[in-house]
C-alpha cells in the first residue's frame, strides 16, 4: 500500500478523475485477483476514508448492498453495469434504474441515502475500477452496511 496519496485538494471526485485519465497508474500495479469474482485490493486508507482497486473478473457481481458511508467510484478499464433499487422493506427491494459505466466515467453515492445497488461485469473483459469509501478500514472490514433480496417481478 502506498504510504501516501497525492493530494488532489482533498477532492475524491478530483482523485478518480486524474486516476481514469492515467489508467497506467492501476493497471500496473500486483492488484488481487479472484477468477469468478470480484478482488479488493486497498491502496490507501486513513482514518476517514479509504481507496481501494478492485477488479472484476467475467461475470463477476457483489450482492444487491447498501453503504454506511460515503462512496465514490471510476472505470479505470472494462466495462461495469450498476443495477440500482429502492428498498420495498427491511429485506426486499425492487430495481428501478441501470446503466453501463465505460472507462472514465465516475459515479457517486450520496451519504443521504439508502444508495441501494449492485455492480456487475456483465462484458466478455475483465474490468478494474477504483472506489474511495468514507470509512477507515481499521475499523470496519467493507463499507457495506446490508444487503438485499430482489423482489420478483
Amino acid at each position: 500500500m502506498p504510504k501516501g496519496l497525492p493530494d488532489f485538494g482533498g477532492s475524491p471526485q478530483a482523485v478518480l478523475e486524474h486516476v481514469v485519465a492515467h489508467p497506467e497508474l492501476i493497471c500496473d500495479l500486483d492488484l488481487e485477483r479472484r477468477p469468478g469474482s470480484y478482488a479488493r485490493t486497498l491502496l490507501w486508507s486513513d482514518a476517514e476514508s479509504s481507496v481501494w482497486a478492485l477488479v472484476w473478473d467475467r461475470g463477476a457481481r457483489t450482492a444487491i448492498h447498501d453503504h454506511h458511508c460515503s462512496c465514490a467510484f471510476g472505470i479505470v478499464s472494462g466495462r461495469l453495469t450498476e443495477f440500482r433499487f429502492r428498498a420495498l422493506d427491511q429485506v426486499r427491494v425492487a430495481k428501478i434504474w441501470e446503466t453501463v459505466h465505460r472507462p472514465g466515467d465516475i459515479a457517486c453515492l450520496a451519504t443521504s441515502g439508502p444508495n441501494i445497488h449492485q455492480m456487475v461485469n456483465d462484458s466478455g473483459a475483465i474490468a478494474i475500477s477504483l472506489h474511495i469509501y468514507g470509512f477507515d478500514p481499521r475499523m470496519h472490514d467493507s463499507s457495506v452496511d446490508r444487503e438485499y433480496v430482489a423482489a420478483p417481478v
